[in-house]
């Protein structure tokens, strides 16, 4: 009935639900966050992805390269069609897909060097998984120094991850830091520097634009009595019809008209001025170096380190999607198996992999010409399990 609620005491039966530790504090959250590192994650974030399109672009390529890679899981015995490892990452959880959820893991361990899952215990095993927000995340050190707990804050209320137990709900993926014991390094923090470079040169040129591309000169006054300055009403007045009827893209090519003994002397580029637009390329160039990315892939004109785009994707799918994707996969499949399900192993199908088809198929070659090794020697060197018996 609709006034059922009403009744006292009414017996109603709770049905089991399974949800995010985090969750309540997320939806209760007003911003904020905690700076853990020594450089400030969230300002970094916001000013070097957000704020510049090279580190974007390059961190986009990266994160969903890596989360558009075929899955696939098998133990020392043989590959799985169908696990509940392959159906939890197929939706990890209600809101979000594999790729979605992939991407999220990605994107987090390049801008902070730390990226935390967290494990929603099921009736059989792990029902969900969560991405936490690094900059919302604190480890804390026991006395041996090794984490025994991990703190998650958000505006003020804080929930503790207990890593005492047998079961760990936090599944914590670092880069390497040679200075730090408890976290990562990010190739956003290497790359602070050229970041700083390539945004001054573009506020750089946006000013540029906005003084109708033009470089500054000067105005020189000259009275006619000899007198060698403007009174603070006149200049007063010159500056406000400056910036009113002679700068900004609007006014541009707008003749001045000048009276009263002042004269204009234009300035030409400098030297450094002319070389400003070659360093923003040195600086884009610097920061998809330090992501990995081949700046041809980027579009960053002057690179020819690759002889074609083709090779440059190879050589990025080979020496930074797939180490990046088989370091995330290993580390989830060993913390998967602490919650009493079977010891499987998850990685990166490279036969489905586009960028990596003529390698393969040269490797596939190569492996089922050579005579002299066994079936299961050849299975062990293509990345398959042994054949099961009786097959």
């Amino acid at each position: 009935m609709v006034f059922d609620f009403l009744r006292r005491g009414a017996a109603q039966t709770v049905p089991e639900a399974k949800a995010s530790a985090t969750g309540r504090v997320v939806a209760m959250a007003t911003g904020g966050g905690v700076a853990w590192s020594p450089r400030d994650t969230v300002s970094l974030t916001r000013s070097g992805f957000q704020g510049n399109p090279v580190a974007f672009r390059a961190v986009k390529l990266i994160a969903e390269s890596a989360a558009a890679l075929p899955l696939v899981v098998q133990d020392s015995v043989r590959r799985y069609e169908v696990h509940p490892v392959l159906e939890l990452m197929r939706r990890p959880n209600p809101v979000q897909g594999r790729a979605d959820f992939l991407e999220a893991v990605y994107g987090h361990l390049l801008l902070s060097g730390n990226a935390y899952l967290e494990a929603v215990p099921g009736t059989a095993g792990v029902a969900e998984l969560h991405v936490l927000r690094p900059d919302r995340m604190a480890l804390v050190p026991g006395p041996d120094g090794w984490p025994v707990a991990y703190d998650y804050t958000v505006g003020g209320r804080r929930h503790r991850f207990d890593m005492t137990g047998e079961v760990q709900p936090v599944c914590h993926i670092r880069a390497f830091h040679p200075q730090d014991d408890h976290y990562g390094f990010s190739p956003l923090q290497a790359a602070a520097v050229a970041l700083d470079v390539h945004s001054s040169a573009s506020r750089w040129s946006k000013a540029l634009l906005d003084n109708a591309a033009r470089p500054s000169g000067a105005i020189v006054y000259k009275g006619m009595d000899g007198a060698g300055s403007l009174s603070a009403d006149q200049y007063d007045r010159l500056v406000t019809e400056m910036e009113t009827h002679h700068m900004g893209a609007r006014n541009a090519g707008r003749p001045m008209l000048l009276e009263g003994g002042l004269d204009w002397k234009p300035m030409g580029f400098s030297p450094s001025d002319m070389e400003f637009h070659q360093t923003k390329e040195a600086a884009a160039r610097e920061i998809a170096i330090a992501f990995g990315v081949p700046p041809m892939l980027l579009g960053i004109p002057g690179d020819a380190t690759y002889a074609n785009y083709q090779e440059a994707n190879r050589a990025f799918f080979r020496l930074t999607v797939l180490p990046l994707a088989a370091k995330v996969t290993a580390a989830v499949a060993h913390w998967l198996s602490g919650f009493g399900g079977d010891a499987v192993e998850i990685r990166p199908d490279l036969d489905q992999v586009p960028a990596l088809a003529t390698e393969r198929d040269a490797q596939w070659a190569r492996v089922a010409g050579a005579e002299f090794l066994t079936l299961a020697e050849k299975r062990a060197l293509l990345g398959l399990p042994p054949m099961p018996e009786g097959a």
